[in-house]
Order: structure tokens, then C-alpha cells, then sequence
């Protein structure tokens, strides 16, 4: 692969956009482009650029203007229990835009890097899921990830996709923020604890985004979480713990008692020996990144 790229980062706002953005500083060969439904810079380094991913007639115009090489799409709609109120709107972000940047990308015989979920699967295994266990998604959410999966790769078969889960940073919202709020202002808070899987650093799944660029893209499914397993409960846990919060007592909640629109899968450990073995990934344990995240976040 040419050393030299030029690359569109959808949804550069977010936590993993975001986290794209401090690669991309480190990474100055490349010529980058970040673009959101907003304009302006946010959290990062880089100036976000709009663009509507849901115009494919926007989308081309723009890469082939900036003659993109990749695209590494980071927008999605995520707001799991919405979605089974919003299907219409989960579908068109999750499903439709990633299929219009697939096919826009192709026609310059590139590569669509597409972020998807744990939710394509149903969570009822009880052995980390490969990149080819049956799919069987539980929500809406799940269901458009999916589809947008098949777009994907039926409008760019030298796609890549990776699945993640659990994931955290110091940018946007998410549980970890959540969870240091919550600590800080209740004397008591109940957690999940029969939902299990791996929590997730955007900046280790952004620095192997990048690795697979540099190294050059493998088409096909991959997985990507942090090593380790736990439940919401141990991971509310240790945030508190390496947070030094101490006075929010913790106690663990079954699924059934905080009933959500959503179902969650109750086991979504993820195998991640495929994309380790392809470009030779060392992935650090869920607590080692957690700590490194807190310490940055709370500095």
C-alpha cells in the first residue's frame, strides 16, 4: 500500500472519531479529512468539515474531490433504546449511510473501514463470539448494525468491518463518565451484573484502525475489544476504585430489575484472535487502559 493516503473520518465528533484524530496527528504521512453532521473544532485537533452521509450525491462529490483512498466511518446512530421508537432513523444512519460510503469509496477502488456492534449477536452463547458465529441480533439497534454490515459489503466487497463493544473514552458520553458522575452524587447506585463482555478504550480500537491502515487493509469481519472479561458491575467497580471513589456503595442489579426498551446481550465476550494473528496486535487488559483513560480524563 502507498504510504501515503488520503482518508475521510466520518462522525469525527465522537469518541472514536475523536480518538482518530489524535492517531491522525501521529500519523502526518497521510493527508486526513474529518467530517460530522457538525462543523467546527470540538474535543480534537482537526477542523470537522459537515457532510450528510445520508446524500450520496454529498458523499461522492466529496470523495472524489479529496480523491479518498479510505474511509473510516465512526458515525452511527447509538442511542440503543431510541432506536426501537426511531427505527426509521437507526436504519438510515446505521444501514443506508454506510452502504452510500461504501459504494462511493469503491468507485475509487478504496476501502470502507465500517465500525459495527456486539449487538449483531443475541448474547446467549457462553464462549466468546468469532467473526463467523451465527448473527441474531435482539434490538433495533442490533438489527441496523447488521444491515449496515450487508450494505457494506455488497457495495464494497474490499470493505473491512469491525465489530466492538463497551466502549469508553474521555470524549462524548458514555458509562465510564457516567459512572464517576453517579459516584459522586449518590450515596448508593445499582449496576448490571448478569450482562457480561469486555469494556473497550476508543484509543486502543482507534491505534488498531490505524495499524490495519499502515499495514495495509485486509478486507473482511474482524473483532476488536480490550483483553479480559467482566460484568457492568466490576466495571463500575473499578472506575470507582481507581477513581477513589468511596462513598457510593455499589450493588449489583439482575437484567430484569432495570428493564430497558432495548434487550442487551447478556454474554458478548468477543474473539479476537483474527485480527490479532493479521496484523500482529498486541491488545492491553480492559484495566490497564481503564487506568491510563482515568488518569488523562481526571487530570
Amino acid at each position: 500500500m502507498n504510504s501515503a493516503l488520503n482518508i475521510l473520518v466520518t462522525g469525527a465528533c465522537g469518541q472514536l472519531g475523536n480518538e482518530m484524530q489524535l492517531q491522525a496527528a501521529a500519523n502526518s504521512q497521510h493527508s486526513w479529512h474529518f467530517t460530522d453532521v457538525a462543523t467546527g473544532r470540538v474535543d480534537g485537533v482537526f477542523a470537522v468539515s459537515p457532510l450528510d452521509i445520508t446524500d450520496p450525491a454529498a458523499i461522492d462529490t466529496f470523495v472524489q474531490q479529496k480523491s479518498i483512498d479510505i474511509i473510516v466511518n465512526c458515525a452511527a446512530y447509538t442511542a440503543v433504546d431510541r432506536a426501537e421508537s426511531e427505527p426509521e432513523k437507526a436504519h438510515l444512519l446505521n444501514a443506508t449511510a454506510p452502504g452510500y460510503l461504501a459504494a462511493a469509496v469503491q468507485r475509487r477502488c478504496g476501502h470502507l473501514i465500517q465500525i459495527s456492534t456486539d449487538y449483531v449477536f443475541d448474547g446467549t452463547a457462553h464462549i466468546p463470539y468469532t467473526e463467523d458465529c451465527p448473527t441474531c441480533p435482539a434490538s433495533v439497534y442490533g438489527l441496523t448494525k447488521l444491515a449496515g454490515e450487508e450494505a457494506v459489503v455488497t457495495a464494497n466487497p474490499s470493505a473491512m468491518i469491525i465489530r466492538t463493544a463497551w466502549l469508553y473514552s474521555r470524549f462524548g458520553n458514555n458509562f465510564m463518565k457516567t459512572m464517576l458522575r453517579l459516584g459522586r452524587e449518590k450515596d448508593t447506585l445499582g449496576v448490571i451484573f448478569d450482562q457480561i463482555g469486555t469494556p473497550t478504550y476508543a484509543r486502543d480500537l482507534a491505534a488498531a484502525i490505524m495499524t490495519a491502515i499502515n499495514s495495509g487493509i485486509q478486507p473482511g469481519t474482524y473483532h476488536f475489544s480490550d483483553e479480559g472479561v467482566c460484568s457492568w458491575f466490576d466495571f463500575t467497580l473499578a472506575i470507582h476504585r481507581m477513581a477513589g471513589i468511596n462513598t457510593c456503595r455499589v450493588r449489583p442489579l439482575h437484567t430484569a430489575e432495570y428493564p430497558t426498551p432495548a434487550a442487551r446481550p447478556h454474554y458478548s465476550v468477543l474473539d479476537k484472535s483474527k485480527i490479532k494473528a493479521t496484523y500482529h496486535l498486541e491488545i492491553p487488559h480492559w484495566e490497564t487502559s481503564l487506568q491510563a483513560c482515568l488518569k488523562e480524563f481526571l487530570l
